[in-house]
């Protein structure tokens, strides 16, 4: 990854994360798939996950989008993910990486003490929703626990058409103005595991 100077507040692309949240869905996975296939499953290739994510948000693998912000939101005592590579918050912010699908923009934003993740996040998310620079927002929220998806969803009624929206979960949600995916797909190829070790019985994704 190269530093980036962040010259603008959104792209056209915008990828917002909860990131232990993120950061709890791999370790899940790394657990039950070192069980399931009997080997050592590696922490998740970051670059390799943002692609995934990319491209599951609707970004074309064959044509370059430009930039895309990644916006990773985490507690403010947090220094870090446990099961990705890049890990650390702070040697992530402001790096940025290129490939065919354009420029990744890293930032990480802690959650200061007069607030909340979710609240945070769904700040985020209305701010990226209001801006007409954007065209893709992909969400990863923690869609488990408490209410935050179900806020998402509120506040999504009021974003614009012209705008494709993705939220990620590990299971199908309830819907609404908005596109789903399955988060442990992207995952799961960023934790190298393919599907070659699946085919002969394939399992389910691992309940959390």
């Amino acid at each position: 990854m190269s530093q980036k100077e962040n010259t603008t507040l959104w792209s056209e692309n915008v990828i917002v994360v909860d990131a232990e949240y993120v950061d709890r869905v791999a370790f899940n996975l790394i657990v039950n798939f070192e069980r399931m296939l009997g080997r050592k499953i590696p922490a998740a290739d970051m670059t390799r996950w943002i692609d995934c994510l990319a491209l599951d948000g609707g970004i074309p693998a064959d044509n370059p989008e430009g930039n895309i912000s990644v916006v990773l939101i985490h507690e403010k005592d947090s220094e870090g993910f446990d099961n990705f590579v890049p890990a650390s918050f702070g040697q992530l912010d402001g790096k940025a990486f290129k490939d065919q699908l354009g420029e990744f923009v890293f930032s990480s934003v802690a959650v200061e003490h007069l607030t909340t993740k979710d609240d945070l996040l769904l700040d985020v998310v209305q701010a990226v929703v209001e801006s007409k620079e954007v065209r893709r927002l992909m969400v990863v929220p923690n869609a488990e626990d408490g209410d935050c998806y179900d806020r998402l969803r509120q506040l999504l009624r009021r974003a614009s058409d012209d705008k494709r929206i993705t939220l990620f979960a590990m299971q199908p949600m309830p819907g609404g103005n908005f596109r789903q995916e399955i988060l442990g797909y992207s995952l799961m190829q960023a934790l190298g595991i393919r599907a070659a070790e699946l085919e002969e019985d394939p399992p389910p994704c691992p309940s959390l």
